[in-house]
């Protein structure tokens, strides 16, 4: 069974921090505005050869208006990590000391059983904060553990408190390789429904929703195992255009989403219904395809309009379609997040687009059928040069890449390498795959 070490405290104490520490890269939004981690985050990381999993939380606000659904949202999400923790980190901040919401954490903690309970002081960054006189004794808990997590200081004895923890109660997690599972991405504009897609999978509320557009702010991995298909779903903050981003948090969030993308195998493009495909979906779209990614386009909200109206869903495909061409063998399908309609060939059809990006053609049968219609549109001459392609093949990459021998490769055109792509699609299952094609001097 896995060991898993949930972080909490208010806002602003340095949560992400420390748990960026722990994981070893950037993997949550640290900021001086405090609320900014909603969701719980999930994180590897090993020590001293234990692998175990570490997760941040949102900032605990004390004698929260009710009527504030986001708080009330990040508070369930908090009592969610700490239940599903074996470890758990309460972390306090010296410099600001002792207030009542560290308090009433406290009193919320020590009523969890079962459960072992480190209190963190954090932002001992130098030697007058190590005999500061506040009384974190007053928290209940018989010692702690003096950190910073922005420069390390103290997390190594902490570490190696929670390795200790983990071998008493042998719970050495047998972590899968995560390399070896497909990651699948939802990305799209804010508040298309991603979020609740997630949570229509996973049939829980494992991340917030509301209709607050930008809840999410953070890439969220979560791990799906269903009906013999094994995934990280990895939820995404919405991507705005540049004119519409208002803050340097959603700079942050954006840009931590065109990273998800990077890391990412296939991507699940969600688009609002009633919206419609707007430049926006297009830009995205072009960002799966930069970055050679497999990609589903939902169009989400369907069960808003009339299932029996075929004629505007097939319209609806005609144009997404022409705006994406010459990549245009890209499944569509028409959802509801909310309703849970339509979800049941998302991830089937995900598998084979992940198959389908490591799939290689071999040589003999790629050039019988492309030589023959290469021959009957040969590319436009140019400059009394007449262009002639002999041969052609897929490179041995990860992604479909295939390369054509020519005599004047720099003379061949853009819609000329178009055409050459829509013909190996045709010809050749590609779906949801973006390919290339590079033209190169003949030896």
């Amino acid at each position: 069974m896995s060991c898993i070490v949930s972080i909490v405290g208010r806002p602003n104490v340095g949560k992400s921090t420390l748990f960026n520490r722990i994981v070893g890269r950037r993997k949550a939004i640290v900021h001086v505005k405090s609320g900014v981690t909603r969701d719980r985050i999930y994180g590897e990381s090993e020590w001293n050869g234990v692998h175990f999993y570490i997760v941040d939380t949102g900032g605990y606000t004390y004698n929260m208006d009710k009527k504030d659904i986001l708080h009330q949202e990040i508070k369930k999400q908090i009592l969610i990590a700490v239940k599903e923790a074996d470890v758990v980190l309460f972390l306090v901040d010296i410099q600001i000391g002792l207030i009542d919401t560290d308090i009433e954490i406290s009193q919320i903690l020590r009523k969890c059983q079962k459960k072992y309970i480190i209190l963190v002081v954090n932002k001992v960054d130098n030697g007058k904060y190590m005999y500061s006189d506040t009384d974190f004794f007053r928290l209940g808990f018989d010692n702690y553990y003096c950190i910073s997590s922005i420069n390390g200081s103290g997390t190594g004895e902490l570490l190696d408190r929670v390795i200790e923890i983990i071998v008493k109660e042998k719970k050495k997690p047998k972590i899968e390789k995560k390399e070896m599972i497909p990651r699948f991405s939802i990305i799209g504009r804010p508040n298309v429904g991603k979020s609740t897609l997630i949570n229509s999978f996973l049939d829980k509320n494992h991340h917030i929703v509301t209709n607050i557009s930008g809840t999410t702010i953070d890439s969220l991995d979560v791990f799906y195992k269903k009906l013999g298909y094994k995934c990280i779903l990895v939820d995404t903050p919405g991507v705005r255009k540049k004119s519409k981003i208002s803050e340097n948090i959603e700079f942050y969030s954006t840009m931590r989403t065109v990273k998800t993308i990077e890391y990412t195998d296939i991507c699940f493009l969600m688009v609002d219904a009633f919206r419609g495909w707007e430049s926006q979906d297009r830009h995205i779209f072009k960002l799966v395809e930069k970055y050679q990614k497999g990609i589903i386009i939902l169009i989400n909200k369907w069960d808003l309009f009339s299932n029996k109206n075929q004629l505007m869903k097939k319209n609806f495909e005609i144009f997404i379609r022409k705006n994406i061409a010459p990549f245009d063998n890209v499944p569509i399908l028409f959802i509801s997040a909310k309703e849970k309609y339509g979800l049941s060939n998302i991830i089937p059809i995900a598998y084979q687009i992940f198959d389908i990006r490591k799939k290689k053609l071999k040589t003999k049968i790629l050039n019988r059928v492309m030589l023959p219609i290469i021959k009957k549109n040969p590319p436009t001459s140019i400059k009394k040069k007449c262009i002639t392609i002999k041969y052609c093949t897929q490179l041995p990459t990860y992604t479909p890449k295939f390369i054509f021998f020519s005599n004047f490769p720099q003379y061949i055109k853009e819609s000329y390498k178009r055409f050459i792509e829509k013909k190996i699609r045709y010809f050749f299952d590609f779906k949801g795959v973006p390919i290339q094609i590079f033209f190169r001097k003949k030896k």
